[in-house]
């Protein structure tokens, strides 16, 4: 049985988001399956990060239903919510670490919240976790404002990880990195992917990353979904705006990257 056959991890059904006048998704359906790295594509102002949020039950839609891990977040309790979070693991845009934290305290935040596991077995998971991130452990101690960009990234992943999710999502990962950090952290995605069984989506406009880790993309246009599939099959659309997204510089550079990197 192939993932597509599972019961999806997740799915949309007909939501549409309005913000009085402002529609910023109309009837959007798609499902995320296990195991998938599924990718999240569009222009800014497409409705990425919105779709994110209302997945993660951080704001509701207009219409439609969300079901994650198939419960309808639209009725879960406060308790069955809780159980859903703790299932899954959020790399915030541009890592959101807390600035008065070492590294080590950010990763161990989850862990304090949410388990009553002893300071010190929090300490070596913590660390378990750096590590998988491919964060330097001599690092640790730092705080945020004395990483690189690629590193505050990898210790977000790391704080992500740290209740063992079955999910994660990763918000503009590569955003603001340079070309060799971001390979860098494709290839851990990768790595983590098929090391923790994760099922994994990734809201990007990186058309590198789209490339190199997804399985399958949706791409957000005029509020709808234009194009759903794997890379191949949305590089021969036909519809304007996938198009217009794949078939620039940008796009047909990062089509040659990947072909050679294969």
């Amino acid at each position: 049985m192939g993932p597509l056959d599972a019961s999806p991890v997740i799915e949309i059904s007909r939501v549409s988001t309005r913000f009085g006048s402002a529609v910023v998704h109309d009837d959007v359906s798609l499902s995320v399956y296990p195991g998938e790295v599924f990718g999240i594509a569009g222009g800014n102002g497409s409705g990425k990060s919105t779709l994110l949020r209302e997945i993660l039950m951080l704001q509701r839609p207009t219409a439609g239903r969300i079901r994650l891990f198939g419960r309808d977040v639209s009725s879960v309790s406060e308790e069955e919510a809780r159980s859903l979070h703790h299932r899954c693991g959020v790399l915030f845009q541009y890592g959101a670490l807390f600035s008065s934290l070492t590294v080590a305290e950010n990763v161990a935040v989850p862990l304090v919240e949410h388990t009553r596991l002893s300071r010190r077995l929090i300490r070596d998971i913590a660390a378990v976790k750096v590590g998988l991130a491919g964060f330097p452990r001599a690092s640790v101690s730092k705080y945020p404002n004395e990483l690189s960009g690629g590193m505050r990234r990898r210790a977000a992943l790391a704080r992500a990880l740290a209740l063992d999710p079955e999910l994660l999502f990763l918000d503009e990962p590569t955003a603001g990195l340079d070309p060799v950090s971001a390979a860098g952290f494709d290839d851990l995605i990768r790595e983590l992917k098929q090391l923790l069984r994760l099922t994994i989506v990734v809201v990007t406009h990186d058309l590198d990353s789209l490339w190199q880790i997804t399985d399958r993309v949706a791409v957000l246009g005029n509020g709808k979904i234009v194009g759903i599939g794997t890379m191949d099959e949305l590089s021969r659309s036909e519809d304007p705006i996938v198009r217009e997204y794949f078939f620039g510089p940008r796009g047909r550079a990062a089509k040659e990257q990947a072909w050679s990197r294969k």
